[in-house]
């Protein structure tokens, strides 16, 4: 699909996209200091659709047809819906850091999904950046090895799997479709589903909606890291990924989320973390590479509006 020639290059909105992600995961943890994480995720999805529904409201964008909302809703339900549960549970077995380096792996899988799925062609200049941000972002999150249940594992290697396979199948349904309401139709099929998390939770009494502190004592710190990171995690996040995904092939999209460790890792120096010269590599590597992968998507852009 055919990108107007004075909107913002694609490439913008997927650094955008991983910026959210990066800074918001940063804010997030602020949040799971008070808050248990089921009931994070209800308080970022109901902020993230009720951003959605008031920009909606004054868009002059084109709505979803009614099979088109179908399938954006079911993208929802797979990411983040199916890929949180699963990564909620591996997560409660598993060291944090070996979850950090699988979820690694989710620009790859999104990679060879796209070859081999969506047909699309990776030249030996642009497979060598790819495989450079991925070198640097083991580099930036890498913190001793593996540690943790295989359950845990294979959990979290459904989730990555799920979220890989979300941009391979946005890239076929949401191509034609503007970016907004199929954003809001997928928080939408999320919320019901965190929501229907939630309340089996409470009836199995498992206390995983018991967080560090009580509600009524949760602090306003707490409580703005909970707002501000479902707008920039969910809201935004998607809202940019989506408006780059209907112009770029799946791969390089995919190949920008190298940047969000990279973001990530700089959002938490402001919290007092400091990086050593293996992350700073590391980072750099991402970046450098993001920069290939950047022009090469433009310039291919470039020549399918020439033609």
């Amino acid at each position: 699909m055919s990108r107007p020639m004075s909107a913002p290059p694609p490439a913008l909105f997927l650094v955008l996209a991983a910026a959210c992600w990066g800074v918001g995961t940063v804010v997030s943890k602020q949040a799971l200091d008070e808050l248990a994480p089921v009931v994070l995720l209800l308080i970022q999805l109901t902020v993230s659709v009720g951003f959605l529904l008031l920009i909606s409201r004054v868009s002059l964008g084109t709505s979803v047809a009614r099979r088109g909302r179908r399938r954006a809703m079911s993208l929802g339900l797979l990411n983040p819906g199916l890929s949180y549960a699963l990564a909620l549970v591996g997560l409660s077995t598993i060291a944090a850091s070996t979850s950090v380096l699988i979820w690694a792996s989710e620009p790859a899988l999104i990679v060879v999904l796209a070859f081999v799925v969506l047909h699309e062609r990776l030249t030996a200049r642009l497979s060598l950046a790819i495989a450079m941000a991925l070198l640097g972002v083991l580099l930036v999150v890498y913190a001793g090895g593996f540690s943790g249940s295989v359950i845990g594992v294979l959990l979290t290697v459904g989730a990555v799997l799920s979220c890989a396979v979300y941009t391979v199948l946005a890239r076929i349904w949401a191509v034609d479709s503007e970016a907004l309401p199929v954003t809001l139709d997928q928080q939408v099929a999320a919320l019901v589903f965190a929501v229907l998390l939630a309340g089996s939770l409470a009836l199995l009494d498992s206390g995983q909606l018991t967080g560090p502190v009580p509600l009524t004592d949760v602090s306003a710190s707490a409580w703005i890291a909970a707002i501000v990171s479902g707008l920039m995690y969910y809201a935004l996040a998607f809202w940019f990924y989506l408006s780059a995904l209907r112009h770029v092939e799946a791969s390089i999209a995919g190949s920008f989320l190298t940047l969000v460790p990279v973001f990530g890792v700089a959002a938490a120096i402001l919290t007092g973390e400091r990086l050593d010269a293996r992350q700073w590599l590391g980072a750099t590597l991402v970046v450098g590479s993001v920069v290939v992968i950047a022009r090469a998507s433009i310039t291919a852009e470039s020549h399918a509006l020439e033609r």
